[in-house]
């Protein structure tokens, strides 16, 4: 599986979001930003996050990620 496939998954499942993914081989960074993580704690968001790759990883396709997730307010306060 490669970026572009992840970025797809993640796309599907979390369609109201700006996804990027970048890494190879089944080691991958995932930055995501959308309101969706509105007042959700960081362990929730990345569990949002988990639940749309949780069948490769759980097959071994995706083996390490790096996560960032950030509503659009926290994107903005960021750049």
């Amino acid at each position: 599986m490669d970026a572009k496939e992840i970025k797809a998954v993640l796309l599907a499942h979390l369609p109201d979001c700006d996804v990027e993914v970048g890494g190879d081989g089944n080691h991958f960074d995932i930055t995501v930003v959308g309101d969706v993580f509105a007042g959700l704690n960081a362990v929730k968001k990345q569990q949002l996050v988990y639940a749309g790759i949780n069948e490769y990883i759980a097959a071994g396709t995706i083996h390490a990620v790096n996560m960032k997730t950030f509503t659009r307010e926290e994107w903005s306060a960021a750049q």
